[in-house]
């Protein structure tokens, strides 16, 4: 049976397919009634669910074709982050961001508007410039940057098409130094500006007691006790206790963005290694410190269902079904224990404490309370997909039908 990352969910899927050619993958999508796309399983929802057809393109071509003059990968759709970020690198550039794990697929990850950190970041899914899919048809639509849908077309969540191939922007590659500071209190939250812009990218994990910052940076830190904090006096995991092993190189020695950008090594098994269940709510990043006072507030109740949670910043982009669509937010994700009678519960709480700060959810992971669709997605998967090939519970509730 195949399921996703952390087993909650068995995928129903009459077939499998894995095609290894673009001849093959549209001929599958023309036969088939009912088609979705699978990247890594890294979703805990049934977002990429289906009961008709799977297409998994992990065995097609590998496309990585750098364009140095324009600062351009056009890169196939299975790719996963750290075989991209290899390539690119040795080429001399970079992505202006990472996940914090590198083991997922691109198609995947940008469909669902998956995110890094920064104040200046915004979701992985805008530095895609170009990409292209198969339409319900077998037909290959390629779309770039300014075209009519095409930014509704990137974070799509399969409901257009299987994606073939995307075109990322590049910048010129980078250093950075990783930092673990220890001891943060809710009481400097005060700070919490000043916190989030210590770094290129910046996060706090937290069980709503104990406070890590984990800091990214292109130059030297030389604080002393910022913000009351502490520096680690040895590499950490982001749960407490765990040993730092699969984890990127922290103490502040500068290294290549790739391998300081995700908090987890591609080399070794990622986070909890799917023991572990998440939810993810997006708020305007003006509500920032006052819902995380409500967080804190409530921690002795989300506890018992918690691993650890994750507070960093995005930037706002234009596209249609971005969780950060027209505002600069803050993201606070929960890495929960695999148990779902006492996770739910969790969830629940967590919900209405954020209800009046305007959460968005993270697509990929769990939640109970659905956003409206924009208007303007609504129109283009009735244009592009009228008779819903693909199309499935989670993709049906998300259009009201």
């Amino acid at each position: 049976m195949l399921t996703n990352w952390a087993g909650n969910t068995a995928f129903r899927a009459r077939a499998v397919h894995r095609p290894v050619s673009l001849d093959e993958l549209r001929g599958m999508v023309a036969a088939s009634d009912r088609v979705r796309a699978l990247g890594s399983g890294h979703s805990f929802n049934d977002v990429a669910d289906s009961t008709g057809d799977l297409v998994v393109l992990n065995r097609m071509p590998a496309t990585i074709e750098i364009d140095s003059a324009a600062r351009k990968v056009r890169v196939a759709a299975g790719t996963t982050y750290a075989r991209l970020a290899e390539a690119v690198h040795a080429a001399g550039f970079a992505l202006e961001n990472m996940a914090s794990l590198p083991h997922i697929s691109i198609a995947g990850s940008v469909a669902t508007g998956t995110h890094g950190s920064g104040d200046a970041n915004r979701c992985l899914a805008a530095a895609v410039s170009g990409l292209e899919l198969v339409t319900a048809d077998g037909s290959l639509l390629s779309l770039s940057r300014g075209d009519a849908g095409f930014a509704g077309a990137v974070v799509s969540l399969g409901a257009l098409g299987v994606v073939h191939t995307l075109t990322l922007d590049l910048v010129p590659a980078f250093e950075l130094r990783q930092y673990v500071r220890e001891g943060l209190t809710p009481d400097a939250l005060d700070g919490f500006d000043d916190i989030m812009a210590g770094g290129y990218s910046v996060s706090l994990f937290t069980d709503w007691r104990d406070t890590r910052i984990w800091l990214k940076r292109r130059d030297e830190f030389t604080g002393d006790s910022w913000h009351g904090t502490r520096p680690a006096p040895a590499p950490r995991h982001p749960l407490a206790g765990m040993p730092a092993d699969a984890c990127t190189t922290q103490l502040g020695v500068p290294g290549p963005w790739h391998e300081r950008l995700p908090h987890f090594r591609p080399d070794a098994p990622p986070s909890g290694a799917g023991d572990e269940l998440l939810s993810e709510f997006l708020l305007p990043r003006a509500h920032a410190v006052a819902a995380l006072r409500e967080l804190y507030a409530v921690g002795d109740r989300v506890r018992p269902a918690l691993q650890i949670s994750e507070v960093r910043t995005i930037a706002a982009d234009d596209l249609w079904l971005s969780p950060f669509r027209d505002r600069d937010s803050v993201g606070v994700h929960f890495t929960w224990i695999r148990d779902v009678a006492t996770v739910l519960p969790a969830i629940d709480l967590v919900e209405r404490t954020l209800a009046p700060f305007e959460p968005r959810p993270h697509w990929g992971k769990l939640f109970t309370r659905r956003p409206a669709c924009p208007g303007d997605f609504r129109e283009l998967a009735g244009r592009l997909d009228p008779a819903g090939k693909f199309a499935n519970d989670f993709v049906r509730l998300l259009l009201g039908e």
